[in-house]
């Protein structure tokens, strides 16, 4: 191959490609110089000054294929060549960003709920017995019984009348107000006695107003007990109250006394014919036979003297009272 003529191989080999292998002519009276259009004569030159060099080479492959092309000499399929890379020898260092830890910030700390515990059911018990308050107790003896919840009481010689306090007794000519005095005469009369205070000196009619004690029994309390009192408030003196309504409250459930199922009156016949005088308000035969109380059908009825039956045992004026 002439020293001014450039081979298509050599281009093709540093294209990496494979192109059908030809002789370019560079002389410019050549015909093949004649078919070059004016762009492939500027690089066919320029391929002829820089033989050595990759990128002419590569240039004037180009230009040869175009010129083939015109030539009609045969089809060749253009491939586009690589494009060079530039190598760079210095690699800049990637940055990292360095991101801070972030700090832990302590949060809220939950407070636990606290467990229900289970609150142990109450055990009843039985209600004390109360005591008579030391600072005011006073002796004292009592001289009378006047109904249920009224007495005469001395104290250091001298005689006053007392009313019990919390309780309502009823009245002497009032039903049960016999009974009433009766029971309330075998608790106290002529015994010595304790009297506590509580906030009142007297009341209205001038009657010293306090509990009576009688050892470790409070008298007021077991009246109601009984049935021969009830319960009954009076501000402000009211230290022991609760105690006597529960003590009430058991003696309406036992029916005892005032809570006691009243007797029917049966109608005695015009002129009370068969009919004993001490048993006025119910009719009842005379003995013989004897009667007890199992016999008849009357429960606290009034008796009076002689009693043939011995109703009345107690000699209360009232018979059959159980």
């Amino acid at each position: 191959m002439g020293r001014d003529e450039r081979t298509t191989q050599g281009a093709a080999d540093l294209t990496g490609r494979k192109l059908e292998s030809y002789t370019l002519p560079m002389n410019p009276l050549s015909a093949s110089w004649q078919r070059l259009s004016p762009r492939g004569r500027v690089w066919a030159v320029a391929g002829g000054g820089c033989g050595a060099a990759a990128l002419v080479a590569l240039v004037s492959a180009v230009c040869a294929v175009l010129s083939f092309g015109e030539r009609g000499a045969g089809t060749v399929t253009q491939t586009p060549a690589a494009r060079p890379t530039l190598a760079l020898t210095t690699r800049l260092p990637s940055a990292t960003p360095t991101w801070p830890s972030p700090t832990a910030t302590p949060g809220a700390t939950a407070t636990p709920c606290p467990t229900p515990s289970e609150t142990p059911a109450p055990t009843p018990t039985a209600t004390p017995r109360p005591t008579p308050t030391e600072e005011l107790r006073l002796a004292a003896r009592v001289a009378r019984v006047v109904d249920g919840d009224t007495i005469r009481v001395v104290i250091h010689g001298q005689e006053f009348p007392l009313r019990y306090i919390g309780i309502d007794a009823p009245e002497p000519d009032d039903p049960a107000g016999p009974e009433a005095a009766e029971a309330n005469r075998r608790l106290v009369e002529g015994r010595g006695v304790l009297l506590e205070k509580d906030v009142s000196e007297t009341d209205r009619y001038g009657r010293l107003l306090r509990y009576v004690w009688v050892g470790d029994l409070l008298v007021n309390a077991e009246m109601v007990r009984l049935g021969y009192a009830r319960a009954m408030a009076y501000p402000p003196d009211v230290r022991y109250q609760e105690l006597f309504a529960e003590m009430e409250a058991e003696a309406r459930a036992a029916q005892r006394g005032l809570w006691a199922p009243q007797p029917t009156a049966v109608p005695s016949p015009t002129g009370r014919v068969g009919c004993d005088p001490s048993y006025p308000d119910v009719c009842i035969p005379p003995p013989p036979p004897d009667l007890d109380c199992g016999d008849i059908p009357y429960r606290r009825f009034r008796v009076l003297p002689p009693d043939p039956h011995r109703f009345d045992g107690d000699g209360d004026g009232i018979g059959c009272e159980r």
